[in-house]
């Protein structure tokens, strides 16, 4: 005659042969002596400690990197006191001193009175995902970095420009500080691309892009490319006299790169004019009114034959 207990033992059996075949490694840990009732052999060729060698949680705990431990084992350890079941991701240390990245899913195990009886749950190598996710956030910030930069001569864009700006003017404007603009045309640019070509015509602005940015040397003075052949430079508490100065050395410095430039009118190398304005606004001003203004002056100066600064201080 068949035992009743037989059909239990060997569903107990079968549970366990499907529990042992899969790539997630089951566990059970009781929560009043915090002993493991039953950890998958997995966890040796996952990890390589012994099966036998996880005895308790502490055992747990000591196989993981040390940045994680003190957050994950006081994240599980209070979700196990409210009865909610969670889940983790955190690097448990293999045997010869290397890292997995695991995500453990615990189910909580309560009492009829709500208190937590023990702990059962799934380790899953999530190693593969993580390096995934680290490749997707490297490549999300390399997109970041090149869409506020200039593709050709490798200085911040026009769409950097807005945001600085918008920062630099809200401080000078609440810490009643002077906030400086300069702006920068290459002469006779168009003469030059049609003697010496568009690529010839490329080099010459990563050069005054590279000359420009050598110049605002301040920890928040900015350089960008605002569009063209045109440059512009950020100049946070700065005043007009300082601006002045600045736009001079950055005469200076494209002259010293002495591009040639055999079509320009006014000079046997390459040249720029300058539009130098200062501002501390106030409330009613606006930013992209004093941008215009800026701009204007840049215009003033190639009205004026160009290879020179027009300055204004508001």
């Amino acid at each position: 005659m068949t035992s009743a207990s037989q059909p239990l033992e060997l569903d107990s059996a079968v549970y366990k042969t499907l529990l042992e075949s899969t790539k997630a490694i089951p566990w059970k840990l009781d929560w009043a002596t915090m002993k493991f009732a039953y950890i998958g052999p997995q966890i040796e060729s996952l990890l390589g400690w012994p099966q036998s060698s996880w005895v308790g949680s502490e055992d747990w705990a000591n196989r993981m990197h040390p940045e994680d431990r003190a957050w994950v084992v006081d994240y599980c350890v209070a979700k196990s006191i409210e009865g909610e079941d969670h889940e983790a991701d955190y690097r448990a240390m293999t045997k010869d001193g290397g890292y997995v990245w695991i995500r453990d899913v615990v189910h909580v195990v309560r009492n009829p009175d709500g208190t937590a009886n023990s702990l059962m749950g799934f380790m899953f190598d999530i190693s593969e995902r993580k390096k995934t996710e680290e490749k997707l956030i490297a490549m999300q910030k390399k997109l970041e970095e090149l869409s506020f930069k200039d593709g050709l001569t490798g200085v911040a864009n026009r769409r950097m420009f807005d945001s600085v700006m918008e920062v630099e003017w809200l401080n000078a404007r609440r810490n009643n500080q002077p906030l400086s603009l300069i702006m920068v045309d290459i002469d006779y640019f168009k003469q030059y691309n049609d003697h010496y070509g568009h690529i010839q015509g490329d080099e010459s602005l990563k050069s005054v892009a590279q000359a420009l940015s050598k110049v605002a040397t301040r920890s928040r003075d900015f350089c960008a490319r605002f569009g063209g052949e045109e440059f512009v430079i950020v100049l946070p508490e700065t005043d007009a006299a300082a601006a002045n100065k600045v736009a001079e050395r950055c005469n200076q410095m494209i002259f010293k790169e002495q591009i040639l430039h055999a079509k320009s009118q006014i000079s046997q190398v390459l040249t720029i004019s300058l539009g130098v304005g200062t501002i501390i606004p106030k409330v009613e001003d606006e930013s992209l009114a004093f941008i215009h203004e800026v701009d204007r002056l840049l215009y003033l100066a190639k009205q004026k034959g160009r290879n020179r600064i027009v300055s204004h201080a508001g």
